[in-house]
């Protein structure tokens, strides 16, 4: 049963990197054709300047799900290698139920009414030819810690797993993180 459920939270957070993947390509080609209209052609857009760091948001807030699936994110190895898997997995479970879900919760919380704010009062760029509905990015915040909430819950159960023995731990070394 926690097999199929951590299979379900895992395709959830694969789909959070797709969407992070495929958006990087957007901004690949937004970057690329600001760039060639500003330099060649002397002509650029404050929209698509705006966009671009609206991309990267996006990228970056829905990659932290995607990022804590692969076990990808930051944490103090020299204590943590040395651990037995067990150790590690009460390690993981024990820092996601007291450090991010409650900081995603709190994140969430916390950004509803800015979402709230720039819908009502129809925020748009300061810039002139800036982009309008600032809202958009704006929910993009609570949207991507909720993403991060289910794939901490997923995370919750792999490590249960692992705790449980019917899982084997991930192969992490820190030879690979070097170049």
């Amino acid at each position: 049963m926690l097999l199929k459920l951590e299979r379900f939270f895992d395709r959830f957070s694969d789909i959070m990197g797709w969407i992070a993947g495929v958006l990087n390509l957007v901004m690949l080609a937004n970057v690329f054709y600001d760039a060639i209209m500003r330099y060649f052609f002397k002509s650029g857009s404050i929209a698509l300047q705006e966009m671009e760091w609206h991309l990267f948001a996006i990228v970056f807030l829905f990659g932290m799900a995607f990022t804590l699936k692969e076990d990808g994110h930051v944490r103090v190895d020299i204590l943590y290698d040395q651990f037995s898997p067990k150790w590690k997995a009460t390690v993981n479970i024990a820092g996601t139920l007291i450090f991010l879900i409650p900081l995603a919760v709190l994140i969430i919380n916390g950004s509803i009414w800015f979402v709230k704010e720039a819908y009502e009062v129809h925020e748009v760029s300061g810039d002139p030819g800036g982009l309008t509905h600032r809202w958009l990015i704006k929910a993009v915040i609570p949207a991507s810690f909720i993403f991060l909430t289910v794939s901490a819950c997923g995370f919750i159960v792999r490590n249960i797993n692992i705790f449980r023995g019917v899982e084997a731990p991930p192969e992490h070394h820190i030879e690979d993180d070097v170049l």
